[in-house]
């Protein structure tokens, strides 16, 4: 359960993101500023927890071994994560962005089969590749079903230019940050430990964040105070605090793929949170019946979701006890 309590609660740190973001973009503000504002700001801080525990040399290190491979994940993992995430802020509200994001439920999901992992077997060792967790995968769409009933009523009133440039970047984000985050727990394995991998993949999208900036700065100018001191919010709320927990709960459940999608579950209550910060800071109208009905739907496929995780870690160290097992990891041979 350790997962996914870490999993909830960085979903409530990440749903700052969209509050802010939306409230940035409704006093004027650049997306572009929002999205490379927040790593920017963020940079000072990861660097000073590293190089302060006396980790920052092993990470150089490693990125020198393989810097493109640093450069395309960690461009994907959080460029191509958190610019269209501001660039929907733009055209829809907080909920509907947020609502949206919990495609990366099934997206997480559907990424199975291009991971794997190595496994001693009876005739050497085997490449094991990740299935996709098909019961898994039904109560993510239960949890889907919730978000759908969620922004049904609200999805009338808005126009359909709105509705397409607040879904389709989202959509690229939903895959790109399961993407960039298994892949780079690949790369990384257990030399460097989560502040490390997060730095490192800061590090490595910077000139992504670089461009973005120039961008912003030739659309809009500089940022205004009031911009740049939301972004440090969200630099500290979401990217500190909300992907350190998100990361150390994917990394405590890595081996996994069932596990892997109950932590990636976990973030549909975003839409939650950020529904209620919209009503208090927003002042975002109350929740229709039908949302309601949504939210008790997102509450009950998250709860089965952890109950599945738990039997489903349950059985797998079952069957490491089987005299049977390395029979069956035979069985995955490709």
């Amino acid at each position: 359960m350790r997962p996914i309590l870490l999993g909830v609660c960085s979903a409530l740190f990440f749903a700052v993101t969209f509050v802010l973001n939306r409230r940035m973009e409704l006093a004027g503000g650049s997306w572009a500023w929002s999205a490379s504002l927040r790593y920017l700001f963020t940079l000072p801080f990861l660097l000073t927890i590293v190089a302060g525990r006396g980790r920052l040399r092993p990470l150089l290190a490693a990125m020198k071994e393989k810097p493109s491979a640093w450069l395309l994940w960690g461009t994907v993992g959080f460029g191509l994560f958190y610019a269209p995430i501001c660039l929907a802020a733009a055209y829809a509200p907080g909920w509907l962005t947020a609502g949206t994001w919990q495609i990366t439920i099934i997206s997480g999901s559907l990424l199975a089969p291009f991971f794997g992992q190595w496994v001693n077997g009876p005739s050497g060792r085997l490449y094991i590749r990740g299935q996709i967790p098909l019961r898994g995968l039904g109560l993510s769409l239960i949890i889907l079903l919730g978000v759908v009933l969620l922004q049904a009523e609200h999805a009338r009133t808005l126009a359909p230019e709105q509705v397409l440039m607040g879904i389709i970047p989202v959509l690229i984000a939903s895959f790109a940050y399961p993407l960039g985050n298994r892949r780079m727990m690949e790369l990384c394995g257990d030399r460097l430990d989560v502040f490390q991998r997060i730095l490192g993949m800061t590090l490595a999208s910077l000139p992504f964040w670089v461009i973005v900036g120039l961008y912003g700065l030739a659309d809009s100018g500089l940022p205004s105070s009031a911009q740049a001191g939301q972004s440090l919010i969200v630099a500290l709320s979401s990217g500190i605090i909300a992907t350190v927990l998100f990361f150390r709960a994917t990394d405590m459940v890595r081996s996994s793929m069932g596990g892997l999608a109950a932590v990636e579950a976990t973030q549909s209550l975003e839409v939650l949170f950020t529904l209620a910060g919209e009503m208090l800071i927003l002042t975002s109208p109350v929740p229709s019946m039908l949302s309601w009905i949504g939210i008790a739907v997102i509450i009950i496929g998250m709860a089965l979701h952890s109950l599945f995780s738990e039997h489903t870690k349950n059985q797998a160290s079952a069957s490491l006890a089987l005299p049977a097992a390395p029979a069956l990891a035979a069985d995955g041979k490709e």
